[in-house]
């Protein structure tokens, strides 16, 4: 099972990811795949980058944006 994340969510069960389930299990899966495992590597990217990738959509990205303005980080700049 997940463990308590951001926002009282758990995190995903895929290994090496700390991503909240509320972004979907294929935006997990494929944000895994191209590298992207912790929100600190998520501030090496633009969330514009983010939504090329299949399966990322602008849900996810908006989650993964909040959960990372709450630890004081933001996506890079464009």
């Amino acid at each position: 099972m997940g463990v308590a994340g951001g926002a009282g969510e758990l995190v995903s069960e895929q290994p090496g990811s700390e991503f909240p389930r509320a972004i979907g299990k294929v935006a997990n899966r494929e944000l895994v795949a191209n590298g992207y495992t912790t929100y600190e590597s998520l501030t090496k990217v633009s969330a514009k980058t983010l939504l090329q990738i299949h399966g990322v959509g602008p849900k996810a990205v908006r989650i993964l944006g909040e959960e990372l303005a709450a630890q004081d980080k933001a996506y890079a700049a464009e």
